[in-house]
């Protein structure tokens, strides 16, 4: 793909619709409008106009002219608003397309040109990823703060000090025989370790930050028969599961994602732990496990008709600190059937009761209520490298006091670790994933 082709596509929603928008980008666009209009109309204001390629009026409407660089991708940018006809789209492409230096853009062309001219930086192209593809309330906030630059201004932010901080050691580096550079200040290890515990105070919101962005992985699990299909049911308000009385019904894992006040919460029905000789149940128990391994939470259901069984040990699976378990509910079913001792909660899904108290249980297991997303700032595992590769640096050169060489080369590792977070170094390796997920036209 050339750097200097002008790109087009279809950037609004799927066809039939109300409204079609084709997007161009590239020094094509404006010859484009010219051809159509016979001029080019005023920047960032739509006007009304005839759609006229090659001769041949395609539709009628709105046309927009955004010259570059006050663009979204920085170069110059057009939009056609149609009538969402698939037969006038394909219509508009077709005759564009075949113009020479214009084609069909790649998913995600429109917005790596936007990072390539300065105009995202990679943490805002995240973003910007995030929030097309939001479901809930709370991903949108999470992912709007990090498009509008939360997460940049707070990177710029532990740059500045950085610059300071290794201006004042290279300092005694480069002029030492200076008469006015005097000893390195003996706060200075102070100020590195404060800036060490910032970037640990805002790397310790990473895990509220990756459940607002993935959602909160809640698995029902527990011996066949303890109504966990059941209750999945109930608590989706959907027929999603099979219910059934035969044991090893379910044997394959079912997702259901909820929002429960703007937090999605992922609810895993899973087969019941039993030994079998199924081999079809057998993989139906081993990803059980494998998912309340994954888990946020673990609901163990417990039923007054079935003999009481307790939670499988999974340190084994989880490693030798165990570090990760997730927290496991007991939760008592078919309560109208009678009790079951020593659980959290109890529920009926036949007269419904316990089932909102335990939506709400759930809400809170999430911490959702306790946070602001749109001052969460980290949420990514990149995000959770760089700032644990800078914290690192920090950390050692807080001990290389004695050492300026070695504390310099550490800071300027910091400022590379936060460089990388922002897509000002060694982008690449990232770039290629990232925007592949993005939509045609986007």
């Amino acid at each position: 793909m050339a750097a200097g082709d002008t790109i087009v596509a279809l950037s609004s929603g799927a066809l039939p619709a109300g409204v079609a928008v084709i997007r161009l980008s590239g020094p094509e666009a404006g010859p484009v409008l010219v051809g159509m209009l016979g001029k080019l109309p005023t920047p960032r204001k739509l006007m009304l106009s005839d759609i006229v390629l090659d001769g041949e009026t395609l539709d009628r409407g709105l046309v927009a002219w955004m010259p570059g660089p006050r663009s979204f991708t920085g170069e110059d940018c057009a939009e056609l608003q149609l009538h969402g006809s698939p037969a006038v789209v394909r219509a508009v492409l077709r005759r564009l397309t075949a113009r020479p230096g214009l084609r069909l853009a790649a998913a995600g062309e429109f917005t790596r040109r936007a990072f390539e001219n300065g105009k995202l930086d990679l943490t805002a192209v995240e973003g910007l990823g995030d929030l097309i593809v939001a479901e809930t309330e709370n991903q949108r906030k999470l992912a709007h703060a990090r498009l509008e630059g939360g997460l940049t201004r707070q990177v710029e932010g532990w740059r500045e000090q950085l610059l300071d901080l290794r201006a004042e050691i290279e300092a005694q580096l480069d002029f030492s025989d200076e008469g006015d550079v005097g000893a390195l200040p003996a706060s200075w290890a102070d100020e590195v370790l404060a800036l060490h515990a910032a970037l640990s105070r805002v790397l310790g919101s990473l895990w509220q930050g990756r459940i607002l962005r993935d959602g909160f992985r809640v698995v029902l699990a527990g011996p066949p028969n303890a109504g966990k299909s059941s209750l999945l049911n109930a608590l989706s308000e959907s027929d999603a599961a099979i219910v059934s009385d035969e044991p090893g019904t379910t044997r394959d894992l079912k997702e259901i994602p909820l929002d429960l006040g703007g937090q999605l919460v992922i609810l895993i029905d899973s087969a019941g732990l039993r030994e079998t000789s199924s081999r079809a149940e057998a993989l139906g128990v081993e990803r059980a496990r494998a998912a309340m391994l994954a888990a946020n939470v673990v609901l163990w259901l417990q039923a007054p008709d079935i003999p009481a069984e307790t939670p499988p040990d999974l340190s084994a699976e989880l490693g030798d600190e165990g570090w990760n378990r997730p927290p496991v509910l007991r939760i008592g079913t078919k309560s109208d059937l009678g009790g079951v001792a020593g659980v959290d909660h109890t529920v009926s899904v036949a007269d419904g009761s316990g089932v909102p108290e335990l939506l709400q249980l759930l809400y809170d297991a999430s911490g959702a209520g306790l946070v602001e997303p749109g001052e969460l700032l980290v949420s990514r595992e990149r995000d959770r490298d760089a700032l644990i590769a800078a914290r690192i640096a920090l950390s050692d050169a807080a001990g290389h006091v004695e050492a300026p060489e070695i504390a310099a080369e550490d800071l300027r590792s910091a400022s590379a670790a936060l460089e990388r977070l922002l897509g000002r170094m060694d982008a690449e390796t990232v770039l290629d994933r990232l925007f592949s997920t993005f939509c045609i036209g986007k």
